[in-house]
């Protein structure tokens, strides 16, 4: 496995983009979406670096088989609170097809929050199969299997402290 994203340079991105949100929600309350499993040190890392009073709500969906892409979303567990109303940041891993990300985002808009945005710690744009605006992006990727900082290959290597890929 090679490294493609060092700890320190996420460490960093992290940082700027929680102060673009704190800037942007300034004493507002926020709910920190975390799409299950791979959004979780993102998220974590994301909200310690940001003073608003900030609640976490969670969401499983599925749609990868090993390496590939399904094409169907699942969802495996369900929002436990109501977003109507909350100012709500989607929390996501990486942005490959666009597919979850429509889906979940036309899911949730059912469910009126106040406002509706979208964080993502990577971005792989040449894999899109639908476009989705992404409010925060951490780092823009070419094509490869990466892993890593919450991305997996069935379920192993999530707790790298970087993202690598798997050649």
């Amino acid at each position: 496995m090679d490294v493609l994203i060092n700890e320190a340079k996420i460490q960093s991105r992290i940082k700027e983009i929680a102060r673009q949100i704190e800037k942007e929600y300034e004493g507002k309350q926020l709910v920190f979406l975390g799409i299950l499993k791979g959004s979780l040190p993102f998220l974590w890392e994301l909200a310690k670096n940001i003073k608003n009073d900030i609640r976490f709500e969670f969401i499983e969906v599925s749609s990868y088989e090993g390496t590939e892409s399904t094409g169907k979303i699942k969802i495996n567990k369900d929002l436990t609170e109501s977003i109507t109303g909350k100012d709500v940041i989607i929390v996501e891993d990486i942005v490959d097809t666009g597919r979850t990300l429509t889906f979940l985002k036309e899911y949730l808009l059912e469910r009126k929050p106040n406002s509706l945005k979208i964080a993502a710690l990577l971005s792989k744009p040449s894999r899109r199969v639908m476009e989705i605006g992404v409010d925060y992006i951490g780092f823009q990727i070419e094509d490869k299997f990466v892993v890593g900082f919450g991305l997996d290959y069935d379920q192993k290597y999530r707790n790298l402290p970087y993202v690598g890929y798997i050649e």
